[in-house]
C-alpha cells in the first residue's frame, strides 16, 4: 500500500504505486499516475500534479524554500528526475534524470533533456527544447503531439497496471521470445 500523508488531495488518480511516498499538502490530478519508488513531499507549500501526467519510477518532487512546485497536465516526469520549488506547463517531458530547481519555469509543449540542470529562476517558453548543463534553450520545435502521445501511452500503462496487467503484448507475441 502506498504510503500517503493526512494533507495529500487525491482526486481519482489512475494508478499510484505501493513503493510510492507522498507526505504534506499534495494533490494528485484525475488520471494521473506515480510509478515505483517516486517521492513527493512538501511540507510548507504545495505539490501539484496535473491531470493525466505520469511520474515515473524514482522521481523526486519536493517544493522550494519560496516556491510550490507545479506540474501541469498531459506531462512526462521521466525515471530520476528532480523537481525542486518549479513550474512545469502543459505536454512538457522532463527526460531521465534531469533537474529543475527552485523558481525555474518549463513552457507548455516543451521537453527537457536528459541529465539537464535547469538552474533557479530560470524561464523557458513554451516549445523550447532545453539541453546542458546549466541547461539552456538549443531549439524551437512544435512537440505538443509527442508529449501528448508519450503520455497517452503512459495512460494507457496506468490503467493496466492498476487493473494487474503488467506486460503488453503485441500481436505476434510468443513463448519463444520470452527470457528462459
Amino acid at each position: 500500500m502506498p504510503i500517503f500523508g493526512p494533507d495529500v488531495d487525491l482526486r481519482d488518480p489512475a494508478y499510484i504505486d505501493d513503493s510510492a511516498r507522498l507526505y504534506g499538502r499534495v494533490v494528485v490530478e484525475a488520471g494521473a499516475s506515480i510509478w515505483p519508488f517516486a517521492v513527493i513531499r512538501s511540507e510548507c507549500h504545495s505539490v501539484r500534479i496535473g491531470a493525466r501526467t505520469n511520474v515515473q519510477d524514482h522521481v523526486m518532487i519536493h517544493e522550494g524554500l519560496d516556491h510550490p512546485t507545479v506540474i501541469g497536465s498531459d506531462c512526462s516526469i521521466t525515471h530520476h528526475a528532480t523537481l525542486h520549488g518549479c513550474t512545469i506547463g502543459d505536454r512538457v517531458l522532463i527526460g531521465i534524470n534531469a533537474t529543475i530547481m527552485d523558481g525555474a519555469s518549463i513552457g507548455d509543449d516543451s521537453i527537457v533533456a536528459g541529465h539537464a540542470i535547469v538552474t533557479e529562476g530560470t524561464a523557458f517558453p513554451p516549445g523550447a527544447v532545453i539541453a546542458g548543463v546549466p541547461a539552456k534553450q538549443v531549439a524551437t520545435r512544435a512537440l505538443a503531439k509527442a508529449n501528448l502521445a508519450n503520455a497517452r501511452h503512459y495512460q494507457a500503462l496506468a490503467a493496466r497496471y492498476a487493473a494487474g496487467i503488467y506486460r503488453l503484448t503485441r500481436p505476434n507475441d510468443d513463448e519463444k521470445d520470452s527470457v528462459p
